[in-house]
């Protein structure tokens, strides 16, 4: 009787620790384009060097996401992801001590193989242990963090700098580190069941015959959206200030508003994702985010109007990516579904790492006004390979 009462307290005492991790994988994401116009500044750097650092931690996530099964396999993701936590906890607090550009660039090394492998371990580790519910409410709390990411930093910015938020942002990793450390053996101790596959007869009697064009028009739709929301996560701290005169504090406090309506639509889009059905939800969705980034990129309205328009782009994007994430099983066979979500992952990062970069060579040859234009092109993009991808599939 005892051993009963105990296993729902070891499923629920891990499944906080997963979300608290994952809370903590999303504070470092929208942080440095709130720290950018001060770190420059003291580093004597070009506004478009940040495309640097993006793609190193891109590049890195990505390789370790590569290689994450083998260390899986043979360490377990509860060493894994406690492992992770130090490095990336260790490399943000040589963020807050780095001299040079040098330095930074070296360090996004780590950090980037850090969060890739606690972003492949604990997805990994939900889905073969929890409901999709939990998966859902797995990216909500990434989406916690990166709204609270740049709350902190912005807070920081005005009475510690760029150095004293990075401090406070390694401190929350190291402490969530040592809780790791202590209880690495509930990771042993978990036993819940994985849930049933939901492919079956019906499901792909509806699967149309496969094309090959949509197997890589799918993964570009990820690459799509991943390029327009990290592109507005890392650039629209920067429009605001250099653009249109806001403080730091102030555009830290909007970019966290962006993340946080991201967040805030992800979670309750739980409520109705079955009724709408995952297409219509990247549509809506989609139009959404277009409209707000419209608004947003008129740099002549008043401030709440702005800010409104960020906002509405952060509830348009909410939907996108984890409908289109669930729509690929539905959209190809059993045995074609692995490959293409690993092809989305990809160029997820693809998507995250070079448009960001590319718009900030945009910045630096036509001015920052422009970038917001070219993101608006990315989502009319994304919304014609979505079209075009339920046509096929």
């Amino acid at each position: 009787m005892s051993l009963n009462k105990k296993v729902p307290l070891v499923h629920l005492a891990l499944l906080t620790i997963i979300y608290l991790a994952f809370i903590s994988l999303g504070l470092p994401d929208g942080v440095l384009g709130v720290a950018w116009t001060a770190m420059r500044q003291d580093l004597n750097q070009p506004l478009a060097a940040v495309g640097l650092l993006t793609i190193t931690l891109t590049a890195c996530s990505g390789l370790s996401t590569v290689v994450s099964g083998y260390v899986l396999q043979k360490l377990g993701t509860g060493p894994v992801v406690m492992i992770s936590g130090f490095l990336t906890g260790l490399a943000l607090l040589g963020f807050s001590l780095a001299p040079s550009m040098g330095w930074l660039l070296a360090l996004s090394v780590p950090l980037g193989l850090g969060a890739g492998a606690v972003d492949a371990g604990l997805n990994h580790f939900v889905a073969a242990h929890y409901s999709s519910r939990h998966m859902n409410w797995l990216h909500g709390c990434w989406g916690i963090g990166a709204t609270l990411g740049p709350l902190i930093m912005g807070a920081t910015l005005a009475t510690q700098g760029w150095q004293g938020g990075y401090q406070t942002l390694a401190t929350m990793q190291l402490a969530l580190a040592v809780i790791l450390l202590l209880s690495l053996s509930l990771w042993q101790r978990e036993n819940a069941k994985p849930p049933a596959e939901v492919h079956n007869e019906a499901q792909q009697a509806r699967i149309k015959p496969v094309s090959m064009a949509a197997t890589w028009l799918a993964p570009l739709g990820f690459l799509l959206y991943v390029a327009a929301e990290a592109g507005t996560g890392l650039w629209a701290a920067s429009i605001l200030v250099n653009s249109r005169g806001t403080s730091p504090a102030t555009a830290g406090l909007w970019v966290s508003f962006f993340f946080g309506s991201i967040t805030a639509g992800r979670f309750a889009v739980g409520l109705v994702a079955n009724r709408l059905g995952n297409r219509r939800l990247i549509r809506l969705g989609l139009l959404t985010a277009t409209l707000g980034a419209v608004v947003f990129a008129i740099p002549s309205l008043p401030a709440p109007l702005s800010l409104a328009g960020l906002v509405m782009m952060g509830l348009g994007c909410a939907p996108v990516y984890p409908s289109m994430m669930h729509e690929t099983a539905q959209r190809f066979p059993a045995e074609l579904t692995a490959k293409v979500i690993g092809r989305q992952v990809g160029l997820s990062y693809v998507g995250s790492a070079g448009v960001p970069a590319a718009c900030g060579l945009l910045a630096a040859y036509a001015g920052l006004p422009m970038v917001m234009p070219a993101l608006i092109l990315v989502l009319l993009a994304l919304l014609w390979v979505t079209e075009r991808l339920n046509q096929l599939t």
